[in-house]
């Protein structure tokens, strides 16, 4: 493991995402550096697109939605 140095301003945003994904700030970091290689390497791919094939490549199953009756 080695540590990469990143701008200050990059670094806030990164804390705050990861405030936000309930991840911790490595952990935020990993998910936006895996994400963002997978989209360089697949460019016709949406993020959206990207993030349902790597659920899927995990296992998750989506599940139907459940609309609550009033």
């Amino acid at each position: 493991m080695g540590i990469v140095n990143i701008e200050d301003d990059l670094h806030d945003q990164l804390r705050k995402a990861s405030a936000v994904s309930c991840r911790s700030i490595n952990a935020q970091a990993a998910f936006w550096i895996k994400i963002g290689m997978l989209c360089e390497m697949n460019p016709t791919q949406s993020f959206n697109e990207i993030v349902a094939q790597e659920l899927r490549t995990a296992g998750i199953v989506p599940q139907p939605v459940k609309v609550a009756s009033a």
